[in-house]
């Protein structure tokens, strides 16, 4: 009957309920993509950075995945985090997950959201207690977790298509900056690694894509520098003579006053482990005008590029908003012989020269001492505008593109738990995800 309940187990729910492969991961294309905890992590699946495995095809198949498959993290610090498969290619997933895959009478994406909500998530703080160190839990342990769904069927789908509905904008969204990334990554690489504006104009060839005013900004002549064969007229200096570089630090956390009603965003580089483009929006934790004093860098400015330094070396994002940090980052401080997008470019494209200046025995970790040194090759002022001119469109529609994210993503959790508990019926969060996707521009 329509509006009934029905309460059970998640285990009840599944028609099947395996565990994954054992094998190991590979990067090239040597069979069925390798789905691992890390790559559900970040709330998505991007199937482009999911490695491959090496195994043969008889091993692998018990373990392919299929849209509408569910994927649980069963070990440690992500225990009880889960994806849905969604239209997956050939791939199939790893010993550490648990796949779900629900009875014919359950809607697959209801179960995945259910495996989002603070009921289920209150079961697993109480199943892990106080495994800290090293979480884990079984299948078994997981899926006893209480269940609860409309009996029908198509209301439970009305409820999924709703949350999925914002999720799939979100994830419009990621694929949408991922790609303005790229253009920006391009335009870099053929501008500053390939050179090809010059190499166009040494060969007598008009640049190709460029006005005429942008292509007279590049030389037609390279010259000999420590680095090879270089446009002619640019120069090479070390980082640390063209930028700023500045640390961070972490005010004692047993003082309340450095901490209590803070209004300063502070920032660790555990805030980039799920970022989705090389932004930072927020940050988990503030910090008070006594906490700021306690920090050598004080309150970077919005615009500031920020380098993990260690934990792990290489992640990075320019600060959208003025910014604390803690100890585990470079900060570069930007200017116009080197802009904010141009050092994000020149990071990613020399990351592994970065890596290798790390040094630790814990953990790897880049000082500034290592990093100033590194030799960055730099085009003259007026092209370091024109490129900055170029991209910066691209990376205010990145930014613009994780605001409305972040509004859908509030809307889809204030729902799944409105939706799942019964206390909103599906007619009006209908009405609810209607106004706010319209007034997004959705």
């Amino acid at each position: 009957m329509a509006g009934e309940w029905v309460d059970c187990k998640l285990s009840d729910v599944c028609c099947s309920i395996d565990y994954g492969l054992t094998a190991s991961a590979a990067d090239h294309e040597n069979g069925p993509k390798f789905l691992r905890i890390t790559d559900i992590v970040p709330g998505h699946i991007d199937w482009d950075t999911v490695p491959h495995v090496v195994a043969d095809g008889k091993t692998t198949a018990k373990y392919k995945l299929h849209d509408g498959d569910i994927v649980l993290a069963r070990t440690g610090a992500s225990t009880g985090t889960s994806s849905y498969v969604k239209d997956p290619p050939p791939s199939v997933f790893a010993s550490y997950l648990v796949r779900l895959k629900t009875a014919p009478e359950f809607d697959p994406r209801f179960v995945a959201y259910y495996l989002k909500s603070d009921k289920f998530w209150a079961f697993i703080r109480g199943v892990l207690g106080d495994k800290s160190a090293q979480p884990n839990a079984s299948a078994t342990t997981m899926t006893a977790a209480p269940f609860r769904a409309p009996r029908e069927k198509a209301e439970q789908r009305a409820i999924s298509h709703i949350l999925g509905t914002l999720d799939d904008k979100i994830e419009v969204n990621r694929k949408m900056a991922a790609t303005l990334e790229a253009m920006a990554r391009a335009l870099f690489q053929s501008w500053f690694v390939d050179f090809d504006p010059v190499r166009a104009k040494l060969d007598g060839r008009k640049p190709a894509g460029l006005d005429a005013a942008t292509a007279a900004l590049f030389p037609a002549h390279f010259q000999e520098s420590p680095l090879g064969h270089i446009p002619q007229g640019w120069t090479i200096e070390p980082v640390g003579e063209v930028v700023e570089c500045v640390g961070g630090g972490t005010p004692s956390t047993v003082e309340p006053k450095f901490w209590e009603g803070g209004t300063h965003r502070w920032t660790t580089p555990k805030d980039f482990s799920s970022l989705q483009a090389p932004i930072l929006l927020d940050t988990d934790r503030k910090i008070t005008d006594a906490g700021i004093a306690k920090i050598s860098s004080g309150l970077l400015p919005a615009g500031t590029l920020l380098l993990s330094s260690r934990a792990p070396v290489g992640y990075l994002a320019i600060a959208a908003m003025p910014v604390a940090i803690n100890q585990g980052f470079i900060a570069i401080k930007c200017n116009e012989r080197a802009s904010n997008f141009f050092m994000l470019n020149w990071c990613q494209t020399n990351m592994a020269e970065i890596e290798s200046r790390a040094t630790g025995t814990t953990f790897a970790e880049i000082s500034k001492t290592n990093f100033r040194p590194i030799l960055i090759v730099l085009p003259p002022k007026e092209l370091m505008v024109a490129f900055t001119e170029k991209v910066a469109p691209l990376y205010e529609q990145v930014t613009a593109n994780l605001h409305q994210s972040r509004t859908l993503a509030t809307l889809r959790d204030t729902l799944l738990s409105k939706l799942l508990s019964g206390e909103l019926r599906v007619a009006e969060a209908t009405i609810k995800r209607h106004l706010i996707v319209q007034d997004e521009g959705g």
